[in-house]
């Protein structure tokens, strides 16, 4: 590491002039080059194995937040409080006046942001801080962003180095300029916000504000970067899509490319899997909860996979080389992987060993850990005796999977996934969705619009039902206006009509269960077909047209799938009368979510797509609404 303190002037500011003035007043600031130094940081030094963050309160009290040690594969940071071992999913608040519909600091604390602003910049030009530069998103696709930390706070500085990149400021171009700054003062949470987690959106033209109120990166280095990103889109007119990608390479050399889209607890990181295989080597499609009945599948091989992305993808004009197919490029360094599914050794042999025995330092975040020593990622820290955290993570940079691929791929199938819960006659529910269901244009739009978050979720606190997790299934993370946001989905459905779509549930079928196992059987069966369109023989019209298109047959490697999970109507634990109910179910969560988007602003083809579902129109409908409008 290296202070600079006869550096100062060198370090490029734009025209952030509050940025230039802590770097002069600050009693010391370190510029970290690299995540090597980092790593030092967040323990002090390079001779330190462990580290507690804590801080001084007003009255009297020390805080301590964090403990930090130093571990054989990188660092471990452990949260003392509970509460802050994962994301409040009401910590966004907007300071400006742009437009927005989401909380504004005004509003929920009754008071303009300017004060409280201030504040913290006088409390950092008292603290010793580090900071480094980054690029938010890729070059010319994003920020040039930089980072103003706490010294004594470097494994979060760690955290969004990982997740966003780091910049070697002696190697920055003459015209690198700052244009967003992320600002960490982690004792505010308990002097303003009763100890809530708040991260402070402040949209200023040319100089991006966002100030981080608390010491979990979800919030700020990787959901708040990805709010910027959202807004960036929203004012040039693109998107940055929630979703994995996968370039999947069948026996026979054929490679499609699948985006997977969808609510947390959809099946983002899933589809970045190989199918799970019982000890026999089978694989288990669906078990009937009733019966014990299973029915597996002999897939002798399956298809070769290469990550792309795992949550965050630039969907940037700049990529666009095609005049039919959507392009993405992984938004992120690094990977958030939640391993709460890793409760012993052996669970996943290949992630395993990539944390264990990593070539480069990674952040674990509430695993257990001895300073020292190896933190095993199913090593997971307790919320109170017995009871382990529900969000064990590790930050793990993206080129230390296995074939990852870096670079844009042109999409073929776009998916989204849905949580569904058991469905039968005793008990109808929304569960009614088939194993692969192909969706027109228009209800693809649609089902981004309700984007479900579904059944059993694991990441989300929420009552029994169905509910939205907003526009894009990133809504929770953008700072702008919804409808606006529609528009750039549907737009970009137009503008990409080589692009085809479909639906996966994932833990039921009707009355089979079945995890993420329809998803990775429709990987395996679309990658087989290629490009090709489906006939008028090989798919109907679904019973319930919120559904698009049923599969009236599928055959994988020459073993045909039963039509059971194909129609779930079909089953004879469910029948065409639950099945009915469940479609009522949908319909009312769909009329209640799109209210909000029955807007003068709304694309003239949105509005017509929006009141052909509010008419129950048929699948047909869907298709003729949105070809008249794009001849």
């Amino acid at each position: 590491m290296e202070t600079l303190e006869l550096k100062k002037d060198t370090l490029p500011v734009g025209n952030i002039s509050e940025l230039r003035e802590l770097i002069d007043v600050a009693p010391s600031i370190t510029v970290a080059r690299n995540v090597d130094e980092l790593v030092d940081l967040a323990v002090g030094d390079e001779l330190n194995k462990t580290k507690e963050v804590r801080f001084d309160l007003p009255d009297g009290s020390s805080y301590h937040e964090v403990d930090v040690m130093r571990t054989k594969n990188g660092i471990a940071a452990n949260y003392k409080e509970v509460y802050m071992r994962r994301r409040d999913p009401d910590c966004m608040v907007i300071a400006d006046d742009r437009p927005t519909d989401k909380p504004t600091f005004k509003d929920r604390f009754g008071t303009n942001f300017d004060a409280l602003r201030e504040e913290t910049f006088e409390w950092l030009k008292k603290q010793d801080l580090a900071m480094f530069y980054f690029n938010a998103g890729q070059p010319g696709m994003g920020y040039n962003a930089v980072a103003v930390i706490p010294a004594n706070c470097g494994f979060f500085g760690l955290g969004l180095a990982l997740l966003q990149g780091i910049l070697d400021y002696t190697d920055l171009p003459e015209d690198f300029s700052p244009e967003a700054v992320i600002y960490v003062a982690p004792p505010f949470r308990h002097t303003h916000f009763e100890g809530k987690q708040v991260v402070v959106h402040n949209r200023i033209p040319g100089k991006y504000e966002m100030f981080s109120y608390n010491l979990y990166p979800g919030p700020s280095a990787k959901k708040g970067v990805y709010g910027m990103l959202i807004g960036k889109g929203e004012d040039e007119g693109w998107v940055t899509a929630h979703c994995s990608a996968v370039r999947v390479t069948t026996p026979y050399d054929n490679v499609i490319t699948v985006m997977h889209e969808g609510a947390s607890g959809g099946g983002k990181s899933e589809m970045l899997q190989q199918p799970h295989r019982l000890d026999n080597g089978r694989i288990l499609l669906g078990k009937n909860i009733f019966t014990n009945e299973e029915f597996a599948l002999e897939l002798p091989r399956t298809c070769d996979l290469n990550p792309v992305t795992d949550d965050m993808a630039l969907c940037h004009p700049n990529l666009q080389q095609d005049a039919k197919k959507l392009w993405l490029e992984d938004a992120e360094d690094a990977w958030f992987v939640r391993v709460d599914h890793i409760k012993k050794y052996g669970t996943d042999i290949t992630l395993e060993k990539i944390t264990a025995q990593s070539e480069q330092p990674l952040l674990f975040l509430n695993i257990e850990a001895v300073p020292g020593g190896r933190a095993m990622i199913w090593d997971h820290v307790e919320d109170e005796p017995g009871v382990p955290c529900p969000n064990p993570r590790v930050i793990l940079p993206r080129d230390a999977m296995p074939g990852v691929y870096s670079g844009p791929v042109r999409v073929d199938i776009r998916s989204i996934g849905l949580r569904t819960p058991p469905c039968s006659k005793e008990e109808p529910n929304y569960g009614i969705v088939g194993l692969m269901h192909v969706l027109p244009p228009a209800l693809a739009w649609l089902w981004r619009l309700v984007a479900p978050r579904g059944h059993a979720n694991p990441s989300i606190i929420q009552t029994e039902g169905i509910s939205s997790e907003g526009v894009g299934s990133y809504w929770p993370f953008a700072t702008g206006k919804k409808v606006k946001q529609a528009n750039l989905l549907l737009e970009q459905i137009i503008r990409t009509p080589g692009v085809k779509y479909i639906l996966t549930p994932n833990q039921h079928i009707g009355a089979w269960k079945t995890s993420f196992m329809p998803q990775w059987i429709s990987r395996e069966f679309l990658a087989r077909r290629g490009n090709a369109d489906f006939n008028e023989e090989q798919i109907s019209p679904s019973r319930c047209s919120l559904l698009g298109y049923s599969l009236n047959s599928m055959k994988v490697e020459g073993v045909r799938v039963s039509r059971r999970f194909l129609k779930v109507e079909r089953q004879e634990e469910v029948g065409t009368e639950a099945y009915d109910q469940g479609a009522e179910m949908l319909y009312d969560f769909f009329v209640k979510t799109l209210a909000q988007f029955q807007d003068e602003n709304l694309h003239p083809l949105g509005q017509k797509i929006i009141e052909c579902c509010l008419n129950r129109g048929t699948v047909e409908d869907y298709e003729r609404i949105f070809n008249e409008y794009v001849k």
